[in-house]
């Protein structure tokens, strides 16, 4: 349930951002094209962001259903696993960064990873420890 409340929590925040506009795209880290465009009245950076919002929801619902808090989802044990990938991957990028790059982009690099590593680490700890109870039902 921490993984569900902390992707819910996160599709929040985006929610947010579209409605605090162009200064809340700045501070949360978006793109500087993002926030100059948001400004100009287009429509775009508020359509990825809800995209985002979006895919985040989807999965805190997997994260709910791999706690058995809703009904089973599709391919959950697939998905479980894949979140947790994609999390901890977006969380582990920032070693390559500092390592390679001369000058990594500043605090919200950091800060943001650390997030986001921590996320990927709640929702593998979770699967490992449902894992059991994840398995497909028979017929």
């Amino acid at each position: 349930m921490a993984g569900a409340a902390l992707s819910l929590f996160a599709a929040l925040l985006h929610i947010g951002v579209i409605i605090g506009g162009p200064d809340w795209y700045r501070f949360f880290g978006a793109p500087e094209s993002y926030a100059v465009a948001a400004s100009k009245g287009s429509i775009i950076p508020a359509l990825v962001t809800a995209g985002i919002a979006t895919g985040l929801a989807i999965w805190a619902a997997y994260a709910a259903s791999g706690a058995g808090v809703i009904l089973r989802l599709p391919l959950l044990r697939t998905a479980l696993i894949a979140i947790s990938a994609i999390y901890l991957a977006r969380g582990l990028l920032l070693i390559p960064v500092v390592l390679f790059v001369p000058y990594p982009e500043g605090a919200f690099d950091y800060w943001s990873s650390a997030v986001v590593l921590l996320y990927g680490l709640v929702y593998a700890i979770g699967t490992w420890r449902a894992w059991p109870a994840l398995a497909p039902s028979a017929g």
